[in-house]
């Protein structure tokens, strides 16, 4: 429980960056600037969700969680699904 207390700030982050979205979404005529904020939030999204990923598989395996680290964009983006 304790280490999992460690990934609240992560989860946190995520889920401010969902509602972010969300309300970037509920709008019909998005500006450019909006659609590029979109754009960057979905990146964001894509490496906070590997962060998480990580840590947990670190955790799961015995090693230090905080050895995890964001990967540029063009790592997480490329992640075939």
């Amino acid at each position: 429980m304790a280490s999992e207390k460690s990934d609240r700030p992560i989860v946190k982050h995520i889920e401010e960056l969902v509602g972010e979205e969300h309300r970037l979404r509920a709008h019909t005529d998005m500006s450019p600037a909006d659609k590029g904020r979109l754009a960057s939030i979905e990146v964001e999204l894509d490496q906070c969700w590997d962060l998480l990923r990580q840590r947990r598989a670190l955790r799961e395996f015995g090693d230090d969680p905080d050895h995890a680290r964001v990967r540029p964009p063009d790592i997480v983006e490329n992640y075939e699904q």
